[in-house]
């Protein structure tokens, strides 16, 4: 499994958008599977975080070979649900980076370029 990850996170629905927050989320549900099923990704798992007043309370953890996580992104069904969800979702945002066996690799990259 690739360490290569993209966070698709937001805050909260915006008030009165929930109805369509909650069918986005299945479709989106839908989208993943289809894209785990064709290989594009790795795996994905949705989360969704116990309430605590930050900016954070849900995402999509997905996991991928770099060359088709861009590809993903890159695609008219991924940017389709990205503007979906700007629509109904307080601060809607994606994040790219490395988990697993990878973060030691960055820390790594960190380290050597410390000043000494």
């Amino acid at each position: 499994m690739s360490g290569n990850v993209i966070v698709f996170g937001w805050k909260r629905s915006l008030p009165g958008r929930e109805k369509i927050s909650a069918q986005h989320f299945q479709d989106f549900l839908q989208y993943m599977g289809g894209e785990k099923q064709k290989g594009t990704i790795d795996s994905f798992e949705p989360v969704l975080l116990n309430p605590t007043g930050g900016d954070l309370t849900g995402f999509f953890l997905i996991r991928g070979e770099p060359g088709k996580l861009a590809a993903l992104t890159g695609s008219p069904e991924w940017v389709q649900h990205i503007t979906r969800a700007m629509l109904h979702l307080d601060n809607a945002a994606v994040w790219t980076g490395v988990g697993g066996a990878m973060v030691q690799d960055r820390m790594d990259i960190w380290m050597k370029t410390l000043p000494a």
